[in-house]
């Protein structure tokens, strides 16, 4: 007979052992654990919005919030220290002239005001050496904004930047022309004070340039960049839009159709040759030019080519591929004795809708649309919002897949804005809006890419750690 300490331990030693066998099985046969998912960036509303206009003085500004919310919010629009006015309702046009001399335009929105605030201003001279239009999209403070068009050889090219916030902020000014990197001896990084404005002639940076792209780097706080051209010999003025980041497929869209120069620029940051593949984008459908279908750009460089005779004077929209990343941009002249120029550069597709907010068309002037769809067919709604009384009942515009549509936007007393949203299944659409203005002499023009509308915002992922507080 067995004890009865003996039996006190057998019978849970027992219990042990049946209880492991039990969990070993489960362990062999359960299915592997699904890996933990990647955190992604998280899409939330604008809630606030600044844009600086460059040079205003003796310029229309536009200032529009698309229709539609009717929550609070407000738009203040502060030019050397003094508020010019207050804008809190949107799908309200608001427009001024600004005095001349005016210091850059600073436009803060927030709630309602800041999904979708669009700002533009206009310049126009119908004589003088910087007779023709000029506009811009006024632009927000990015990390990286690229500019591509003439060097100081072919233009009097003036960068502005700006800090519009109560701290200092530090930006880079990169050059790339057609000789390849620009390297100056006193560097090309630029503190700028809360609130400072600094105007630099890129003759004192590059001053052979023939070509050029300029990339505008952050480095701390925020700056807004653009740049404006005078061309040599009274051949027009503009300013330049922001080219899309450097990207393997790039849309140039906004083309506009008639005679005149067209001559497309490429810029290659890549430390290797990049040869990038032209398609045009027209009415007719897509095709590669005769005799043009690649255009070789050496590392670092910028190279050019004329277009003119390709596009047969159509309205179009330029395709480019490559292996590498690069950007692009085109330069259009109109025809007359006294030629205008204008300039259009890689832009994104508008995914979010985009708004152009100074538009007209009367007797001498006319605004139009021209709308790419790059690979599947594109629908969009189109809306008028005059400056005076409600906006129009949206028409709906059709793309066929791979082509160019140009849209007569209607006559209306005034200025408007015109507000771009794309409808359901519809594939990528980018744009472009043409102004243009009969002049004696020849016709002035300007170009300005359709820019993806500020309604969200990509916030990177988050996770709590100790790490922040550690040494």
């Amino acid at each position: 007979m067995r004890s009865p300490i003996e039996n006190r331990f057998g019978l849970p030693a027992l219990v042990l052992v049946a209880l492991l066998a039990l969990y070993g099985t489960a362990a062999a046969t359960r299915s592997p654990a699904a890996p933990a998912p990647v955190p992604r960036p998280e899409r939330v509303p604008v809630a606030s919005v600044t844009a600086v206009c460059p040079a205003p003085g003796e310029a229309a500004v536009g200032v529009l919030t698309p229709p539609g919310d009717q929550a609070p919010g407000t738009a203040s629009l502060v030019a050397a220290g003094r508020t010019l006015a207050a804008v809190n309702v949107p799908g309200r046009l608001w427009r001024e002239e600004v005095p001349a001399s005016s210091s850059p335009l600073v436009v803060t929105a927030s709630g309602s005001m800041a999904s979708g605030l669009e700002v533009s201003q206009t310049r126009r001279e119908t004589s003088g050496g910087q007779r023709g239009l000029a506009g811009v999209r006024c632009t927000e403070p990015v990390a990286s904004t690229w500019l591509i068009g003439p060097g100081p050889s072919a233009a009097d090219v003036t960068l502005h930047l700006s800090n519009a916030d109560p701290a200092p902020a530090v930006a880079e000014v990169v050059i790339y022309s057609g000789e390849g990197p620009v390297i100056t001896e006193n560097g090309n990084v630029f503190t700028l004070k809360p609130g400072e404005n600094r105007t630099i002639r890129m003759r004192d940076l590059a001053p052979s340039a023939l070509v050029m792209a300029i990339e505008v780097r952050t480095a701390s706080g925020r700056v807004t960049a653009a740049a404006r051209a005078l061309m040599n010999g009274g051949r027009g003025v503009d300013w330049l839009p922001v080219s899309a980041a450097p990207a393997t497929r790039v849309v140039v869209p906004g083309i506009p159709g008639g005679g005149g120069r067209r001559e497309l620029l490429v810029a290659s940051p890549a430390e290797a040759d990049t040869l990038v593949e032209i398609k045009a984008l027209t009415p007719e459908g897509t095709y590669a030019l005769k005799d043009r279908e690649l255009v070789e750009v050496p590392a670092g460089s910028v190279a050019a080519l004329d277009l003119a005779a390709g596009i047969g004077g159509q309205p179009a929209a330029l395709l480019l591929t490559a292996d590498t990343p690069f950007v692009a941009g085109l330069v259009a002249t109109g025809t007359g004795a006294r030629t205008d120029v204008a300039f259009t550069a890689g832009a994104d597709p508008v995914d979010l809708g985009s708004v152009v907010a100074e538009n007209r068309v009367d007797g001498a002037t006319t605004s139009r649309l021209l709308l790419t769809a790059s690979q599947a067919a594109g629908s969009v709604s189109v809306q008028v919002v005059p400056g005076t009384g409600e906006a129009h009942e949206p028409f709906q515009v059709d793309i066929p897949a791979a082509r160019t549509a140009q849209v007569a936007l209607p006559k209306i007393k005034g200025t408007f804005a015109v507000v771009v949203r794309p409808l359901p299944g519809s594939g990528p659409v980018h744009g472009g809006r043409v102004l243009e203005e009969r002049l004696k002499g020849g016709a002035a023009l300007t170009v300005q890419p359709l820019a993806m509308a500020r309604i969200w915002a990509l916030v990177p992922p988050m996770a709590e750690s100790a790490a922040i507080v550690l040494p």
